[in-house]
């Protein structure tokens, strides 16, 4: 398991002890996926499950990737889908259901989970 994922799911197993103790309008479903990627996750770190980006212009020139810019653009991935789902559990703090959704969707999509 490399570092972004361990990173991640340590992320994710404390925001969940922090969301247990204070329900929100979309609790549920921030649990919901975040079980998700662990799932997704466990049995092969890094594949499916991990947060993807759109495929970058470098990417269509024929190129290969170095293992720096493949270890880059997952860590930069990482750092979305962190930032999305850290996006929801704010919200659901804060009481914004519909705010909270939108942080779910687009969290959703970066894990491919839709």
């Amino acid at each position: 398991m490399n570092r972004s994922s361990i990173v991640l799911l340590a992320a994710i197993a404390l925001a969940g002890g922090v969301l247990s103790a204070q329900a929100g309008p979309c609790t549920k479903q921030i649990l919901e996926v975040e079980a998700q990627i662990r799932r997704a996750q466990a049995p092969e770190p890094g594949g499916a499950g991990a947060p993807t980006a759109p495929q970058s212009i470098a990417a269509q020139l024929h190129r290969q990737p170095t293992p720096q810019s493949v270890e880059t653009a997952l860590n930069e991935a990482n750092a979305d889908g962190i930032a999305a789902l850290s996006r929801a559990k704010k919200a659901d703090a804060a009481g914004n259901a519909g705010e909270c959704a939108n942080a779910l969707t687009e969290t959703r999509q970066l894990y491919g989970l839709e």
